[in-house]
């Protein structure tokens, strides 16, 4: 029994591979002009990985949607943006995400499926919202995260 408890502590405590960082937003209105923007180090290619967006926006943000665009920029590559659509709740059930309080943070999985990075290096990325309104209030930051998926 004892073994056994040591066995599943000293694999439970394996390190996963994340990457992430989140950019606040200045006094939660995120003008069009304002980018979030970051830098991550790719060194395995083989792995496959999960790229998410998060974000925090409180309980008075106004749609259920928000409109970004996306760039992510392969070491020595020019920037390849997408503009994205991303559902962050609906009348009949509220907000995704978890939530406390008046604050939710939502993960939203960015590629369909875990995707490898063909080159090691530096990649740079950007996030902008492009939504009619300017500043779009009651968002609190904004963030890319990296996980290398694991096979179990």
């Amino acid at each position: 029994m004892i073994a056994y408890a040591c066995t599943s502590l000293v694999t439970s405590c394996k390190q996963i591979d994340v990457f992430e960082k989140n950019t606040a937003i200045p006094k939660y209105e995120w003008r069009t002009d304002f980018s979030a923007t970051g830098n991550f180090l790719i060194t395995d290619t083989v792995s496959p990985y999960n790229i998410y967006l998060v974000l925090r926006h409180t309980d008075a943000y106004p749609y259920n949607n928000i409109w970004l665009n996306i760039g992510l920029q392969a070491p020595g590559d020019s920037i390849y943006k997408q503009k994205v659509d991303l559902k962050l709740g609906d009348d009949a059930n509220g907000w995704e995400g978890t939530g406390m309080n008046d604050i939710w943070e939502v993960r939203k999985l960015l590629n369909g499926q875990p995707r490898r990075f063909k080159q090691a290096g530096n990649y740079y990325f950007s996030i902008s919202q492009i939504m009619r309104d300017d500043p779009l209030p009651n968002i609190m930051s904004v963030g890319l995260r990296i996980e290398k998926k694991t096979p179990w």
